[in-house]
């Protein structure tokens, strides 16, 4: 393997790895109630911007970093009780539109409570590049690979093994049916944006130090993270780690072989190919729909 496909491969896993964390986020809503969430994005600019606030207030990172995951959660948690709960029972689009409307709204408050400046999170453990097959790995690319896969493996447990993943994972195959179990079903949606608004956090943190962060850092990374859950099936947690990676390598690709100004419009194409040929996504089933 050659030096540059294996550095554009290594910055493709770096950059899946972030798009796979949205995408979960994605996942993990859309299952608990069949919301698809355009506010995520925004999850990752309030913990990189959160970050970046704590840090300049003088508060250590170790510290830092977990206040801005809890605020993101905080959030994410208000956007439901106030703007999807008292929605309950509308049609899909309608609650598209909503999360649309909180999108947009979160961004002009960051401009309000921060700036329109960009930013940096200092590097967790320094930036002295890594030299792996003849290609250069920034020690910050660990760390994203790294904790993403921790946080699947996390997932995996949480869900298979807890008593309240199970209670989630019931409500997504059958909302009615849990709640006559006596599953709280308002409990878990309010506890899906909290973990899908934490996941989004941790993923705008970690990269943060590569690529900065901004009030508008979401917009983009929310849309690529949605391309991912797409290409992988919506509803699907292993479609969404898929997904991530699949989409970041060939970003990565088509940015090395034809041309960076292409970059961001293979996410689209992406789309447009998936709902055309393979509606359903690599691991997605096909289902009725649910309101």
């Amino acid at each position: 393997m050659s030096a540059q496909l294996t550095q554009f491969l290594l910055t493709g896993l770096t950059i899946g790895a972030i798009y796979a964390l949205v995408a979960l986020g994605f996942a993990i809503i859309y299952n608990a109630s069949h919301v698809i969430n355009f506010a995520q994005g925004e999850f990752v600019m309030i913990g990189g911007m959160a970050t970046v606030s704590l840090i300049q207030l003088g508060l250590p990172m170790l510290l830092a970093i977990p206040l801005a995951v809890l605020a993101a959660v905080a959030v994410g948690m208000a956007l439901e009780r106030f703007a999807i709960e008292p929605a309950r029972g509308a049609s899909p689009v309608t609650l598209i539109i909503i999360t649309i409307g909180a999108s947009i709204l979160l961004r002009g408050l960051a401009t309000l409570v921060w700036d329109k400046k960009l930013h940096t999170v200092p590097s967790f453990s320094g930036e002295t590049p890594i030299q792996i097959g003849g290609a250069t790995l920034l020690p910050q690319s660990l760390w994203v690979i790294g904790i993403a896969l921790a946080i699947v493996l996390l997932l995996g447990w949480f869900f298979g093994r807890t008593l309240l993943g199970k209670a989630v994972l019931a409500t997504s195959h059958n909302p009615v049916a849990a709640q006559l179990c006596g599953i709280n079903v308002r409990f878990v949606l309010f506890l899906s944006f909290g973990l899908s608004a934490g996941l989004g956090a941790i993923a705008g943190i970690l990269i943060a130090p590569i690529t900065l962060t901004s009030w508008d850092v979401g917009v983009m990374l929310g849309l690529k993270g949605f391309a991912a859950a797409i290409l992988g099936g919506l509803g699907s947690g292993v479609g969404a780690v898929v997904g991530g990676l699949v989409l970041g390598i060939a970003e990565s690709l088509g940015a090395g072989y034809v041309s960076s100004a292409y970059k961001d419009a293979i996410a689209f194409i992406i789309i447009l190919a998936v709902l055309f040929f393979m509606p359903s996504g690599l691991f997605g089933k096909k289902s009725p729909d649910r309101v």
